[in-house]
């Protein structure tokens, strides 16, 4: 008889669970709880609303609804033990015990259990306060330092530092989670990867005895090609992994896998369910970095199509423990992408709600789309935030999966998707991997004055060129090394030297292959060698090309001790019949786009050094228009942008021109496009310009003119395209970095480049500019928004106010969750139709007031949120309930003194003789104060019939300005319970004595007595 099953969660990884497990005849209908748009009334597959945080609901729904499996998807609930729990009831469950889930949950008792038992790791101490981890990070002198976040923070991916500065800016990042939660990192030392940004991830399904391999899967957890931006859950994957030999797979089967399971069931906790370990290969071997207990999200979307036989099949043999007669089969000679459509914004806050178009035209593709964070709204598919998204294509080669999973992505829109176009380059890149012959090291003569050597050779065949013309160019970083010794930071010089490089073979519309580099230096510093090194090497593989090695000089006096030079020497290919770029090809009317970089070259910096003669600034002061986390010195060396290989199909599509950096300056750049007979016109308005060349423009008291020819302010590369294919164009390169249309070719004019409005730019732009405007805008559209939840019951009428205020331009609060204590409210719906989030927990289910209000505390820390408004919510929250969240709580009520406490409060007043003024938007404390209030709303008449329409009209005009009063800062709860008003703060910074003591409301929003 075909089963029902059960999946828990809402992303692309239970979509593709709940797809694989509806193919099996043996199944009848999958559930998923909450479950997306995919999800919903698909085939086989529907959504079910049953409140997956209370494992007693979901038990007494798999009895209701004959469930006979249930796979859990978020790593959350195996830790609180919902397995466990099902188990305990008689409900099978695929996944492990809440113990055995500790093993990722928990890096220190992970890390503690792989010291127990042999498994080779890394030294590691594990942190609650962000300066103690960065003080022992800076004590440490390894090549690569790992730092992963525990408790509520957890959700985020761990973080492979390069350097110090790097793994310290990870801690700080993982360790703001919101008031109320615990945070704490792992610091994980002494790795030298031979492959630090891409870990290769390696998964089984065991039965607790046997264990059954899957096929390795590389995720991109960056949210920029390149591997470049903020650390994400995934943008994209690949299974299997090409470079990973078949001898080092059954290494990690029977070394690290089995031996995790094995020594799991010697300490009584057997693991049933799916392991995934995170890896990184150094050179004294494989090391484990961090586990997962269920498949990993998007890996889980590549892994599953390649499954051949039944996955329920697979599923109730390891729970029989009988997985040795069902092992899993995987296609051979199949290869799986998937490429993740993100929300703008992501991975902060993102949109919602947008409607999403072309699923039906990929699908026809052959292709499969797993949805994640979607929604049905009025019958159409509309983002809910966060990753919406994964296309996955299977294909016979890594090349034709990865063009067909792109092709899917193209014929998908929503407005302002993110999404990668280098998912699986890497593989192909290591696929066609330029063979080392041999290396040959060259002796220092004695004296030390003639540097060492080496040679190597290069298999320009298996790049994969024809008729290939090889491409040469040679540069040097100048005074920019000069300031970065000066601040004793060297872990982006050879970044910048890298980008320095490359970006001229692109300008020649070559493909770089391979880098060298030469320094020279007065004294030896092994630390400053290997720190540029690592900066070299991590810049090669992003821009694709490998990194062959080094010479090192040691200069004789009269150089200075630590003083050195450094160039780099790049090579690159492009086949004889390709057209070339920069030629002068411009002409009359063509348009020209500008690619943002934040970076000063090191061209630029003898200009630099001389302004920082002369400045009451130094390198290790607060960066202008910082907060005081950020050095100048810090800003004055970010490394330029490597615009390959993202960039070279583009160049290489015909639509471009000419392509040049603006390592030069931008009149330099631009004039090399140019030919004699032709001028530009660039207009600085239209792109942004970064802080530090306004502070370098002021300080320095430049004109225009000596900006724009010394820096490139702003604009890293400049391309021209024709007037017609300019949109075009620009959309692609906007998918994967800031870019703007700048300027247009004109005929010949007084000056070969002509810049308007630069002084106006730089002066709009400055620091100083920056922070007056921001201190005056009321509310702040560049602040991160505060996550509010609205608890309701069903009587309240404001939800649909706050609904529209949150998604008006400039709005400071965001809605992430709706929660109910009554199933079947319409405020549910109407947050299902805008896409947010929503949970029923039944106040009848719970056998005390503390039980329930703790249940609704743990899911509100779910969705992390900050501020919570109640809608109509008839329950009484218990006094450690409001003490946790003082100040943060926003409730609507008759303007009177003391609360009242029933539902009728319109017609109270009434009988006990009090006149109604109005509504009051106040603050929710234990003890009900006057002097909380935020908002008033006036209400003349005393008849009951048109005062409670009235009351409604009144709340749904107070709520929403109240809520973003407080989300935008400008009110706030102060420590003597009384509200507090941002003039109050202001007047107390001026020292206005006493007068600022007292709360006070701003003009317009004072009750009349």
């Amino acid at each position: 008889m075909a089963e029902r099953v059960l999946v828990i969660g809402s992303g692309g990884r239970e979509h593709a669970l709940a797809w694989k497990l509806a193919q099996s005849p043996q199944v009848q209908h999958v559930f998923v709880a909450p479950g997306n748009a995919g999800t919903a009334d698909n085939g086989k597959i529907s959504n079910s609303a049953v409140l997956v945080s209370n494992h007693t609901i979901v038990t007494q729904f798999c009895k209701d609804h004959n469930i006979g499996l249930v796979l859990v998807g978020p790593e959350a609930l195996l830790e609180a033990g919902i397995v466990d729990d099902l188990r305990a009831a008689g409900v099978r469950c695929f996944g492990p015990c809440a113990r055995a889930a500790q093993l990722a949950s928990n890096s220190s008792s992970s890390k503690a259990f792989l010291e127990r038992h042999g498994m080779a790791t890394a030294r590691w101490r594990a942190f609650s306060s962000p300066q103690e981890a960065c003080r022992f990070i800076s004590s440490t002198d390894f090549p690569a330092r790992v730092v992963r976040a525990r408790g509520p923070a957890a959700r985020k991916e761990v973080t492979i530092a390069a350097s110090k500065e790097e793994a310290c800016r990870a801690v700080q990042e993982v360790m703001q989670v919101s008031a109320g939660q615990a945070a704490a990192v792992t610091v994980v030392t002494s790795l030298a990867p031979l492959c630090p940004s891409l870990p290769p991830q390696c998964s089984c399904v065991t039965d607790g005895v046997t264990v059954a391999s899957v096929p390795p899967a590389q995720p991109h957890k960056r949210l920029q090609e390149g591997e470049q931006g903020p650390p994400t859950a995934g943008m994209g994957a690949y299974c299997p992994v090409p470079q990973l030999p078949e001898a080092l797979l059954e290494h990690i089967r029977g070394a690290i896998l089995q031996h995790l399971v094995d020594s799991l069931r010697q300490e009584g906790a057997a693991y049933v369910g799916v392991l995934q370990a995170g890896l990184m290969l150094t050179k004294e071997g494989v090391k484990i970095l961090n586990f997962k207990c269920q498949f990993g999200d998007p890996q889980c979307q590549v892994i599953l199509p390649l499954l051949k036989n039944d996955f329920y099949e697979v599923i109730q043999a390891a729970i029989d423990g009988k997985l040795c007669s069902c092992m899993p089969a995987w296609s051979e000679n199949r290869t799986a992408v998937c490429v993740v459509m993100a929300s703008p914004g992501y991975p902060g806050d993102s949109d919602r709600g947008t409607e999403v178009t072309g699923l039906l035209q990929a699908e026809a593709l052959g292709l499969q789309v797993f949805h994640g964070g979607t929604a049905l709204k009025d019958g159409r598919v509309v983002t809910s935030g966060g990753r919406v998204l994964s296309v996955t294509a299977v294909r016979q080669d890594l090349m034709e999966a990865l063009a067909e999973a792109n092709r899917g992505v193209a014929t998908i829109h929503f407005q302002g998707a993110t999404f990668r176009r280098d998912i699986g380059h890497r593989g192909l890149w290591l696929l066609r991997q330029p063979l080392y012959v041999r290396r040959f090291a060259v002796p220092i003569p004695a004296g030390g004055h003639s540097g060492g050597g080496f040679a190597a050779f290069f298999d320009l065949k298996a790049s994969g060129y024809h008729d290939p013309i090889l491409v040469s160019q040679t540069k040097g970083l100048g005074p920019k090394l000069q300031v970065a010794q000066v601040c004793k930071r060297h872990d982006t010089i050879g970044q910048d030297l890298v980008a320095l490089c490359v970006n001229e073979l692109l300008a020649q519309g070559a493909e770089p292959l391979f880098f060298l580099t030469h320094l020279a230096c007065g004294k030896l510093d092994a630390e400053v060698l290997e720190t540029i090194r690592e900066g070299i090497a991590e810049a090669c593989r992003s821009a694709g090309c490998a990194f062959l090695g080094e010479e090192v000089t040691e200069v004789a006096a009269p150089c200075p001790p630590g003083h050195c030079e450094l160039a780099g020497f790049v090579v690159g290919a492009m086949e004889r019949g390709q057209r070339l770029l920069g030629l002068q090809r411009a002409q009359e009317g063509d348009v020209l786009l500008g690619l943002g970089s934040a970076a000063v070259p090191g061209r630029s910096f003898g200009v630099v050094r001389r302004i920082l003669l002369t400045s009451s600034l130094h390198c290790s002061s607060p960066a202008p228009g910082s907060c005081g986390d950020t050095t100048l010195g810090d800003v004055l060396l970010t490394p330029g942008k490597t615009f390959s290989p993202a960039l070279l199909p583009i160049l290489r599509s015909g639509h471009v021109k000419g392509f040049a950096p603006t390592a030069e300056g931008l009149l330099g750049g631009i004039s090399r496009l140019l030919p004699e007979h032709l001028s530009a016109v660039l207009d600085a308005l239209s792109w942004k310009i970064p802080e530090i060349f306004c502070w370098l423009y002021k300080e320095g008291n430049l004109s225009a003119e000596e900006m724009a020819q010394t820096f490139p302010c702003g604009i890293g590369a400049v391309l021209v395209v024709q007037k017609e294919l300019a949109q075009h164009v620009l959309q692609d390169i906007q998918r994967q970095q800031e870019a703007w249309l700048i300027g247009k070719v004109v005929a010949p004019s007084g000056s070969h480049v002509e810049v308007e409005n630069l002084a106006e730019a730089l002066q709009l732009s400055s620091p100083q500019q920056l922070s007056s405007s921001r201190a005056e805008t009321q509310p702040q559209p560049g602040k991160r928004k505060v996550k509010v939840a609205v608890l309701v019951s069903g009587a309240g009428t404001a939800l649909p106010g706050l609904i529209g205020s949150a998604r008006e331009p400039g709005s400071c609060a965001q809605l992430v969750l709706v929660i109910s204590n009554r199933p079947g409210v319409e405020e549910l719906r109407s947050a299902a139709r805008a896409g947010i989030p929503t949970r029923v927990i039944d106040h009848k289910l719970y056998g005390s007031r503390s039980e329930f209000d703790s249940t609704i505390d743990r899911v509100l820390e779910e969705f992390s949120v900050e501020l919570i408004c109640l809608s109509g919510f008839m329950r009484v929250l218990s006094s450690p309930f409001l003490r946790k969240w003082k100040g943060k709580i926003l409730n609507a009520s008759p303007s009177l003194f003391p609360h009242i406490k029933d539902g009728n409060a319109q017609q109270e007043p009434l009988e006990s003789g009090f006149k109604v003024e109005g509504c009051t938007v106040h603050f929710v404390l234990e003890e009900p104060s006057a002097g909380a209030a935020i908002r008033r709303e006036p209400l003349p008449g005393d008849s009951e019939a048109a005062l409670e329409q009235r009351l409604q009209e009144a709340e749904l005009r107070a709520f929403p300005p109240a809520l973003q009063l407080v989300a935008s800062g400008a009110v706030w709860l102060g420590a003597h319970g009384r509200t507090c008003w941002r003039r109050q703060r202001q007047e107390q910074e001026e020292g206005s004595g006493e007068a600022a003591a007292a709360p006070q409301e701003p003009e317009g929003l004072r009750a009349e007595p």
